[in-house]
């Protein structure tokens, strides 16, 4: 039996199997194997034996996006429009065969858009360039899922499960669980917290099969089985995703208004133009990147030419972005905007900047 035939039988298992007290350790386990069936399926994509033509794609700008949705959904559409990149749009299916970069400039930072391939359902599987398209993804900064407006919300849920089952979590932040593998003395389990959604004999279990007998477990939060087999696996990817519904324009105005409502979501129209200048603004929101203005003693600062960082960055960091010996040689810096109480703040090393403040660096 091979791999997508087990895993095709562990999921049917998991749907018939009733969820009550009786069986969570089943399930858990069941859970467990069918994490480490998929993460096997996914391996042989990074021997680079089935890399297709234009995948291998350098990483470029201050940050990454992917552009992920099913076939004719507008993804090349939006591509044409943001960048200066033509990607072949026409309104048949798959008409983008590989991976398409385009350069996003936006106050003054340089974003990478990728469009990636059409995604079919069972990609995770490997139909139709999935694993190449998926692979992609897990590289990019932030994900933007392209939906038709006028497609029902299962579209949403399918491509969500796509991703989900090659470790992509959208919108979720990593399990506070602490674990290590030590040479000896069985597992060490403790909690900072009640769980109530596993117990330690439910974390024996599945560490039992992943071959793992001396570990050290601490939850620092309530989390579940499935949070538990991601911390194991460590090959977890979490990533911001921006939920984009194109083709407002053929539908009605109350259908418009509750699809904006919804979390991480905007709705625009390619072919109109219709709120992409929002659908910017709220990208440079979710990479959290910052603009940082230098400025040279005795001369205005050079507002031409910002550094791109990310939000929560220090003045070391600013040092590093110039010349990476510049930290070291860094007597203080003088700091004017909103990071500083006074304009200019005297600030160390450690100093937190903040978005649209001018720094000067003062050597030793």
């Amino acid at each position: 039996m091979g791999i997508l035939e087990k895993i095709s039988e562990i999921e049917k298992e998991i749907a018939r199997t009733q969820k009550n007290k009786a069986t969570e350790y089943h399930l858990g386990l069941l859970k467990a194997k069918l994490a480490k069936y998929r993460s096997q399926l996914l391996e042989p994509s990074k021997k680079g034996g089935d890399k297709g033509e234009g995948f291998d794609v350098l990483k470029s700008g201050d940050a990454r996006v992917a552009l992920i949705g099913f076939p004719s959904v507008g993804k090349s559409t939006l591509l044409s429009t943001l960048t200066h990149t033509h990607s072949e749009a026409a309104s048949y299916e798959f008409t983008t065969l590989t991976c398409i970069p385009g350069v996003i400039e936006y106050r003054g930072a340089n974003i990478q858009l990728l469009d990636l391939p059409g995604i079919i359902e069972g990609a995770a599987q490997g139909k139709g360039r999935g694993r190449q398209v998926i692979a992609v993804a897990r590289t990019a900064d932030l994900v933007l899922m392209m939906l038709d407006a006028t497609k029902p919300y299962v579209h949403r849920q399918l491509l969500e499960r796509e991703l989900e089952s090659v470790g992509i979590r959208l919108n979720k932040n990593k399990p506070n669980i602490y674990f290590k593998v030590k040479k000896g003395g069985g597992l060490s389990f403790n909690s900072t917290c009640q769980l109530t959604k596993v117990d330690e004999k439910m974390v024996q279990m599945i560490l039992h099969e992943y071959k793992i007998f001396n570990a050290e477990v601490l939850f620092r939060e309530d989390c579940t089985a499935d949070e538990l087999i991601d911390v194991i696996l460590a090959n977890r990817v979490y990533l911001p995703c921006i939920y984009v519904y194109n083709k407002i324009d053929q539908i009605s105005i109350q259908e418009v208004d509750r699809i904006a409502r919804q979390p991480n979501s905007i709705v625009v129209s390619c072919n109109m133009k219709l709120n992409l200048d929002f659908l910017l603004e709220t990208l440079w929101e979710y990479l959290a990147l910052i603009r940082v203005y230098t400025k040279k003693p005795g001369q205005p600062p050079d507002f031409d030419d910002g550094l791109i960082l990310r939000k929560g960055v220090t003045i070391e960091h600013v040092c590093h972005s110039i010349h990476r010996t510049l930290a070291a040689q860094l007597k203080y810096a003088l700091v004017w905007g909103t990071s500083t109480k006074y304009s200019p703040q005297r600030v160390g090393i450690h100093h937190t900047v903040q978005d649209e403040d001018v720094v000067q660096l003062i050597k030793k």
